[in-house]
């Protein structure tokens, strides 16, 4: 309770995420089409970890440990490298699969850009650790992005007038686009609002779905939407997770962290 009261909105939006994830996972588990692989397993599980994570920085900065917190906090030098990687994997798999139908992937713009403001915004949340609360935004915002993702395919597995239900009701995954682009909007701007000062990060990450189907309209009136399917669909898996993991756990400690870390809590 102590979490809620010190943090409401970002505790809502931690639950709501784990909720919306699980929900949006369903129907590749569960639903009549099931097709969970390893990539999916990968995923999932290191979406949640973070998004526990996160829950646990929240109540330990709640209950003031801040301690405890700066120490839990080293996690993230072996869990975000993972959380990067998975989806850098997962895009690699997803547009792997778009080139073996022949169908191409349209999620691959999405995919990709989703996997690198990821990294970048983990890796801003620790070269403006002095920040605190910029720092924690930088953070909590990640949550946000995940929702986006999550609400998406919350929408089109569950919700009529959503739902994809065969190839003559493709046209809906714009639709559910759209309602994620506006609802991921107006959650970063309430979350900005609240602290103009340092809540920016959460109209930036709120923003990205947006931009990210700009981007997608533009790269397609373009041509080079296949291409970039291409690209990344070639990619070795091995390869791309291991460089992803790098590159990422190597930017973390260039921030310095573990040796923060370490001279606070000695």
């Amino acid at each position: 309770m102590t979490t809620i009261r010190a943090y409401p909105l970002e505790s809502i939006l931690v639950g709501v995420t784990t909720l919306l994830t699980m929900a949006g996972f369903w129907n590749i588990y569960a639903g009549p089409a099931s097709e969970a692989n390893a990539y999916h397993h990968l995923h999932l599980a290191t979406t949640l970890v973070w998004l526990l994570l996160l829950g646990v920085q929240l109540a330990l900065a709640g209950n003031r440990n801040y301690a405890s917190h700066r120490r839990t906090g080293l996690a993230v030098l072996v869990v975000a490298p993972l959380l990067v990687a998975s989806a850098t994997l997962l895009s690699v798999e997803s547009a792997r699969k778009g080139l073996a139908s022949g169908q191409g992937d349209m999620m691959v713009v999405q995919n990709v850009m989703a996997t690198l403001e990821l990294a970048l915004i983990i890796i801003l949340a620790f070269v403006l650790r002095r920040r605190r609360a910029l720092h924690a935004s930088f953070l909590m915002s990640t949550a946000l992005l995940f929702l986006g993702i999550a609400t998406f395919f919350t929408l089109i597995g569950f919700v009529p007038g959503f739902r994809i239900e065969g190839p003559e009701t493709f046209h809906r995954f714009g639709k559910a686009l759209v309602t994620v682009q506006y609802t991921s909007l107006a959650i970063g701007a309430l979350l900005f609002a609240k602290a103009p000062r340092d809540g920016w990060p959460f109209l930036l990450v709120g923003a990205f779905a947006l931009i990210n189907g700009f981007l997608t309209s533009a790269l397609t009136k373009a041509g080079l939407v296949q291409p970039l399917t291409e690209v990344v669909g070639s990619a070795h898996q091995t390869l791309a997770f291991v460089a992803s993991f790098a590159t990422v756990l190597v930017l973390l400690v260039a921030t310095g962290l573990p040796a923060a870390a370490v001279r606070r809590t000695a």
